[in-house]
C-alpha cells in the first residue's frame, strides 16, 4: 500500500493539518481498511497514529486507487477536544465481543 499526500492545508486555530491523500492499493485487491490507512498516513507524515484521523476514505470505481481527507493533531488532547464522536469511534479499533465462559 503506498500512500502519497496530495495536498496539506494548516489549520492554527484548530491546532492541525488537514490533508488530501491518495492510497494506490493494487496489492491488498480491496479496499484497505480504515485503521490500516490511519497507520499507512501516519507513518507517511511521520506522526503517531493517535494524532491522525481519517474523515473521509473512499475507491473509485474500477480503480485501485483511494483518495480520503484526514485531520492530523498536535497532540492528543486537542484531537479529543475538537473531533466528533463518531470520528473518533471510527478511528479506533473494534472493540472484541466478551466471550462468556459455559460452565459445564
Amino acid at each position: 500500500m503506498e500512500v502519497k499526500i496530495v495536498s496539506e492545508k494548516e489549520n492554527p486555530l484548530l491546532k492541525r493539518r488537514e490533508v488530501y491523500f491518495q492510497v494506490e492499493h493494487r496489492e491488498a485487491g480491496s479496499t484497505p481498511s480504515r485503521l490500516d490507512v490511519k497507520k499507512a498516513v501516519a507513518t507517511a507524515l511521520k506522526k503517531d497514529a493517535e494524532l491522525v484521523f481519517v474523515k473521509k476514505f473512499e475507491t473509485k470505481t474500477g480503480m485501485h486507487i483511494a483518495f480520503g481527507t484526514a485531520n492530523v493533531y498536535d497532540s492528543v488532547e486537542q484531537a479529543r477536544f475538537t473531533e466528533p464522536e463518531h470520528i473518533k469511534k471510527r478511528n479506533s479499533p473494534p472493540e472484541e465481543p466478551e466471550q462468556k465462559e459455559k460452565e459445564e
